[in-house]
Order: C-alpha cells, then sequence, then structure tokens
C-alpha cells in the first residue's frame, strides 16, 4: 500500500500532481530545487498560473498532507516530473532527469516503486535503473532481475495548460512498467485519482506514445502554417480558406499561428527525429516549417516598419505566452519574435502580456506594457489569441494578425 508519494520536480506538472495526490489523502513530499517555489508551496500558495491550482494546494498544504523541501526524502513511490529540453545539435538533454533520479537514490529502499513523468526519448526508463544501479548496487532493478527490490515504470503527462486539474482527473493515462508486476504497482497508485482509463504496456511502447502524440500534432500544425505562407504568396486570405476547406465533411485544417510553442509540441518530435533519423523525414520537416515560422513573422513586421509612413514607428506585441491565456513561455514563439524585433529596431518596442506582471526574459529594448498602453501604439502585431484581446479595438490600427481573424 502506498501511503507516501515523493514527487520530484514542482512546476507546470509535478505541482498539480503532488496536490492531486494530497486531495486523496496520500502524504506528498514535494521536492524542487528552486527554493522560491518551495516556500511559496510551503505557504499554501502557488508559483506559477493554473486555474484551480491554487485552491487545490493551499487545502492539500493547510491539511497538512502536501509539503515541498529541497532535498529528497525517503517515501513508498518517486514521481519524476523536470524539463527533459534539447541541446543546440537538437539530440535530447536528460541532464535533469539524471540529477533527479540520482538525487532519490541514496533514499531508495526495498519495494519503491519509480515513475518517470518527464517526456523521454525512447529508453530512458531503462536508463533511469542504470543510474541508480551505480549509486545504489545494492538494490535490483526490474533491467537485471525478474523479482527486483524497486519497481520502474514510465507514465508521461498528457494534459493541457488551463486545464490541468480537469484533466489530470479525466483523461487515460499509458501506463508502461518495466515489467508487469511494475505497471500494475503504478496503475495502483494513479488509479488513486485518475477517473479515465488507465492503459497498460510496455515502458518503451509509453515512451514512443508521448513522443508520437506531439509529433502528430506539429506535422498538423505545420500543414496549417505552410498554408500561412503560401497563401500570403499568393495574395489569398488564409483565414477564409481554411473556413471554405474545413467544410469538407472529411477536412479539418488547424489554424495557423505565430509558430508552435511550448515544452512538448515544440521539443518532443526532434527526440524522434534523433532515434531514428533516416526514417523521420516528414516529422523533421514538419519541425522544420514551424521553427521557420516565427521568422517569416519578424519578416513580416520589419517589412511592415520599413513601409510605414512614419519614422520609426512603435510596435506593440500583443501576447509573449506559448498559447492563449497562460502565462507559460517556455519555447514561445511570440516571445522569440519579439526579442529578435527589439534586437533588430531601434524603434520603441512594447510587449503586452496580461498574464503576467514581470519576467526577465525581454530583451533590453522591449517594455513590458498594459493592454491600454499597447493600443497606443503606431503598429500592432497579434500574436497570441488571448481572450483578453477579445474586447480590443483595433479598428484604424496598422495591423499584423497571424493568429486568425
Amino acid at each position: 500500500m502506498l501511503k507516501t508519494v515523493s514527487v520530484i520536480g514542482l512546476g507546470y506538472i509535478g505541482l498539480p500532481t503532488a496536490a492531486m495526490l494530497a486531495s486523496r489523502k496520500l502524504r506528498v513530499i514535494g521536492v524542487d530545487v528552486n527554493q522560491h517555489a518551495v516556500d511559496t508551496i510551503n505557504q499554501g500558495k502557488i508559483h506559477i498560473v493554473e486555474p484551480e491550482l491554487d485552491l487545490l494546494v493551499h487545502a492539500a498544504v493547510t491539511g497538512g498532507y502536501l509539503s515541498a523541501q529541497t532535498k529528497a526524502a525517503a517515501a513508498d513511490a518517486f514521481m519524476i516530473a523536470v524539463p527533459t529540453p534539447f541541446f543546440d545539435d537538437l539530440s535530447p538533454d536528460l541532464s535533469y532527469v539524471e540529477a533527479a533520479v540520482k538525487s532519490i537514490a541514496p533514499v531508495l529502499t526495498k519495494g519503491n516503486l519509480i515513475v518517470l513523468e518527464s517526456t523521454s526519448p525512447v529508453g530512458t526508463t531503462e536508463l533511469m535503473c542504470k543510474w541508480i544501479k551505480e549509486i545504489r548496487p545494492d538494490l535490483t532493478l526490474p533491467t537485471d532481475s525478474n523479482t527486483p527490490d524497486l519497481h520502474v515504470a514510465y507514465c508521461p503527462e498528457r494534459v493541457l495548460p488551463g486545464k490541468v486539474v480537469h484533466e489530470l482527473i479525466s483523461n487515460d493515462r499509458i501506463i508502461g512498467g518495466l515489467t508487469a508486476a511494475c505497471s500494475e504497482m503504478a496503475k495502483a497508485l494513479y488509479s488513486t485519482f485518475v477517473a479515465g482509463e488507465l492503459l497498460v504496456t510496455d515502458a518503451r511502447t509509453a515512451e514512443m506514445s508521448k513522443l508520437t502524440e506531439n509529433a502528430f500534432r506539429d506535422v498538423n500544425i505545420a500543414f496549417a502554417n505552410e498554408l500561412s505562407l503560401i497563401c500570403d504568396k499568393l495574395n489569398i486570405n488564409v483565414w477564409e480558406l481554411i473556413r471554405m476547406a474545413n467544410r469538407h465533411p472529411r477536412v479539418n485544417i488547424l489554424t495557423p499561428g505565430a509558430g508552435v510553442g511550448g515544452h512538448c509540441i515544440a521539443v518532443d518530435p526532434w527526440f524522434i527525429v534523433h532515434s531514428a533519423p533516416e526514417q523521420a523525414k516528414l516529422i523533421r520537416t514538419s519541425r522544420e516549417v514551424n521553427d521557420f515560422k516565427p521568422e517569416w513573422v519578424l519578416q513580416k513586421i520589419l517589412s511592415t516598419v520599413a513601409n510605414h509612413s512614419l519614422n520609426k514607428p512603435s510596435v506593440a506585441c500583443f501576447g509573449l505566452a506559448f498559447k492563449p491565456d497562460i502565462d507559460d513561455l517556455r519555447e514561445s514563439p511570440a516571445l522569440h519574435i519579439v526579442n529578435k524585433l527589439a534586437a533588430a529596431y531601434n524603434g520603441k518596442v512594447l510587449a503586452v502580456e496580461p498574464n503576467i506582471h514581470s519576467t526577465n526574459k525581454l530583451h533590453a529594448n522591449a517594455e513590458l506594457v498594459s493592454i491600454e498602453q499597447g493600443l497606443a501604439a503606431d503598429i500592432i502585431v497579434i500574436l497570441v489569441k488571448h481572450k483578453a484581446f477579445n474586447a480590443c479595438d483595433f479598428k484604424g490600427k496598422t495591423l499584423i494578425n497571424v493568429v486568425g481573424e
């Protein structure tokens, strides 16, 4: 019976998961290297923006079921939810996962369950066993015994920012254990809060499943983004074109945007490409299309600036987050565009992001301002379709809208 769970990494996935487990009366120890995050959580508050999460965390902390600290502690189960970025050469960076695994290794005891939630290349779950073995040769693992001391599984998150609390409960989950017993133990843990179906498979299939889900979405977004480039060249309204094409009963083209951001879709397909570079041709091309879109938007802005009637017109970019109605700037194409613009243009560059109050990620030449201040700019660029912008009157403005009418 699992009574105590340690969640390593208290970010956009780890904290909601920790709070959800705590809401089921499990004792949860959250671990994060960020002292500010730890202190904030222990006050019953949150350091990220996610609807309803603040109430969940406050109840869990005040009820005595959730606490946070910077060092690993003994538990019955460990869930790892840390970042998995990539290096400049697009190969996966597993240093955060390795650091997390090695941080818990000294406190592991026989019978423990270790679950990796971080999106990872195929084979990472097995690699975790190697890292543990280096520090704890006294413990047997699923990779070297049919009756191991430790149980190891992979269970990828598949939630939508802005709806994490609800989707943690309602979405189906994939349970990929290194053995059948590992899968059953992990399934028992997730059954404490998941109402969706728990689908059991092997670890490698589970790892590839998460990558496949995001690669599928990336390919479809790339089709829409490429259409926007073609339509611009042919002087066709891409939004009207998509509306017309989508009237076909078996066509559902997505909406083009400024690019693709976030820690998942903009990253995960590269893990597949790295694992099978000769075979992943379509996936690679889609990534290249979506990575190019921010550069195309930037050139569109610079061209508009150069042809404006005013000398050095002010430019306000509406939206910095990687998707609507969240505060997450990870891999954001909008942020990339604003910073590139600020570096290339010595006129006034304003950034409007209603979901954040301050950030150190903006170029020195870009200023974070309110919606009202942004509306006073000579050129307005809509990079993210935040609901807060719906009531804005852009009439009479030089407008560049890359997210839809």
